[in-house]
């Protein structure tokens, strides 16, 4: 039976073309897909709204910022601001080391972006291999270390990294060209004339706006179990996208790699404002903290697992002490939040 996304019609595969969609790639498209008539408008002057909306509220830091020193905003930012603020005061100024934990999701990413390019039939691992060289001669901070990592590190990095890209093929349905599928888009757009910068990089984009009439679908590769971050993030992509472009994505969606669960929000006009004040208020935060106008809050969670500081953090140590069942929300790579916009 055939699935349509954005008014593409998407045929079960049959025995002339390449092996039958699984049920859980039908359930892909059946989350992502949408025919023409489902897809909707939105104001023309929305995008003038949230930057309204938002430059309002920064308005009493407007004259502490500079654009000779912007401001960078991810979503990782955000997300760390608003759980513990003693946390990411302190990540913030560490120095960052590569693991192999956190390497794998580049090169992970890098392998299935070619997946979706490379000509002829290529096996995960070949093309893991491949990212991995290229991310040697494209990737000053990962390409040293992926030059200087020992071999059992690199050998971790390939094999993590290919279980990703093994579990993506099995679970995503091979994208047609006709959904303009981009990989690794870089998203970005400025506020208070450059002060402040957002930026992200989404994992897969698929489709495209007509007017004002949405048709994007943007999603984020997870391992793990769900968090609420995770629409957050999507959230904040959401609202960059809407500010660059004047209309937003049709729909957002975190894709779990390891239960191959999608979970999808259709973007309101409601969503992109809850994103916008919640931007504006992890920017106010990270100003406060960042010029020392007031000492940071602690705000103990299970990512208190993964913070440097439990050590010496009563609250943090409390809070794990007194928390006897599994973590609901964790992921494998919770630790390895240092850096953005990876598995």
């Amino acid at each position: 039976m055939p699935s349509t996304y954005d008014s593409v019609v998407v045929p079960t595969y049959d025995d002339d073309m390449a092996e039958a969609l699984t049920p859980a790639q039908q359930q892909v498209l059946a989350v992502l897909g949408a025919n023409a008539s489902d897809r909707p408008q939105f104001p023309a002057d929305l995008a003038q709204q949230l930057r309204d909306a938002i430059e309002s509220t920064l308005a009493p830091i407007q004259n502490e910022l500079s654009a000779d020193n912007p401001m960078f905003l991810s979503k990782h930012d955000l997300a760390m601001i608003h759980a513990c603020e003693a946390r990411a005061l302190f990540e913030k100024n560490a120095d960052f080391e590569w693991t192999p934990a956190i390497a794998k999701g580049s090169v992970a990413h890098k392998a299935i972006e070619l997946s979706m390019h490379w000509p002829g039939d290529t096996s995960p691992l070949e093309l893991v291999d491949i990212a991995i060289e290229r991310l040697r001669q494209t990737e000053k901070s990962l390409g040293l270390w992926l030059d200087s990592c020992s071999d059992l590190e690199l050998a971790e990095v390939r094999a993590l990294a290919n279980e990703r890209v093994v579990t993506f093929s099995e679970c995503f349905p091979p994208l047609k060209k006709q959904w303009r599928p981009a990989t690794e888009a870089r998203l970005r757009t400025e506020l208070l004339d450059g002060k402040i910068i957002l930026s992200g990089r989404t994992d897969i984009s698929l489709g495209k706006a007509n007017g004002q009439t949405a048709g994007k679908v943007i999603i984020d590769l997870k391992t793990g179990r769900p968090s609420p971050t995770h629409l957050d993030d999507l959230r904040f992509y959401a609202l960059i996208e809407t500010l660059r472009l004047g209309v937003p994505p049709r729909r957002v969606a975190s894709y779990y790699l390891d239960s191959a669960l999608p979970q999808a929000e259709d973007v309101t006009v409601d969503v992109l404002f809850a994103a916008a004040h919640r931007t504006a208020d992890g920017i106010i935060k990270i100003h406060q903290l960042t010029i020392g106008e007031r000492a940071p809050t602690v705000k103990p969670s299970y990512g208190c697992t993964w913070c440097q500081l439990v050590d010496e953090c009563a609250a943090g140590q409390q809070f794990l002490g007194t928390q006897q069942d599994e973590n609901p929300f964790s992921s494998e790579d919770d630790s390895a939040t240092a850096t953005a916009d990876t598995f």
